[in-house]
């Protein structure tokens, strides 16, 4: 199964969020979003998961599966996990090819350190904005990315922003196999 990664970063600063919020409002990037990730299982922290408006919980059109420390936490319509590694395997039972995780930033941040993603799809937000949560742990060098969408500012998009899509380079993925099966 191939585990993809989507997010939307400020380009300036690398904050993903606010007070457990987006800090824009960008349709197109939105659009992107959906239409990325429909039919396919989305992985998300349970902060994350209670930033989405309640009429949008569990997302719609694809298996919401929510990462928690507190085994009793409740997600109607959604699996709730307590570990990265059940939530990767409730996503492999489901047999879909592949599986995004959608957030918040300290489930990027354990991804990418556990070498765990093999794509991601960065939406560079031309904003130079703080916040209180950070895209952390992306090592650009490892990856080769193509842009897929470019948005410039307008009356609907209050930042211009591009949206690019990473591979892992193809000489990490087979030192990752060899570590694997060196363990």
């Amino acid at each position: 199964m191939t585990v993809k990664l989507i997010v939307a970063v400020s380009s300036h600063t690398g904050a993903i969020g606010k007070d457990n919020d987006l800090m824009w409002n960008l349709p197109s990037d939105m659009k992107h979003f959906k239409d990325t990730t429909r039919g396919i299982p989305v992985l998300t922290g349970r902060k994350n998961y209670e930033s989405i408006p309640p009429k949008y919980r569990p997302l719609p059109g694809r298996a919401n599966i929510v990462i928690t420390r507190d085994p009793s936490y409740q997600a109607p319509g959604a699996t709730v996990c307590v570990s990265i590694k059940e939530a990767l395997t409730q996503a492999k039972a489901l047999k879909n090819d592949s599986c995004f995780v959608i957030g918040g930033g300290q489930i990027y941040k354990q991804c990418l350190a556990q070498g765990l993603i093999d794509e991601l799809y960065i939406t560079w937000v031309n904003a130079s904005l703080d916040g209180d949560a950070y895209f952390e742990g992306f090592e650009p060098s490892l990856w080769e990315g193509k842009e897929m969408m470019r948005q410039e500012q307008d009356p609907k998009h209050e930042y211009s922003f591009r949206v690019v899509h990473y591979i892992k380079k193809k000489e990490v993925s087979e030192v990752r196999s060899t570590t694997k099966i060196n363990r």
